[in-house]
């Protein structure tokens, strides 16, 4: 993936979140999505959920963050 003239790599990774978030995640992909014929929502649930969260990380400076040494030591 690119980002403008940045390589963007993909990493895995274990991130925390609130229940809520997740759930808005799911129901807004599924809102999104709709059912097929049968009712049934075929949404990639864990794709959003990354979906997500990389475009957060992207949009809100999650590289400004970290450039930040204060950053790494708890408050």
């Amino acid at each position: 993936m690119m980002n403008g003239t940045n390589n963007v790599l993909r990493v895995n990774a274990h991130v925390d979140m609130t229940s809520a978030s997740l759930e808005a995640i799911v129901k807004n992909a599924k809102d999104l999505q709709g059912p097929d014929k049968n009712g049934i929502y075929r949404v990639d649930t864990a794709g959003k959920v990354s979906e997500m969260i990389s475009r957060f990380l992207l949009e809100m400076d999650f590289e400004g963050y970290v450039k930040d040494i204060k950053n790494y030591t708890k408050q």
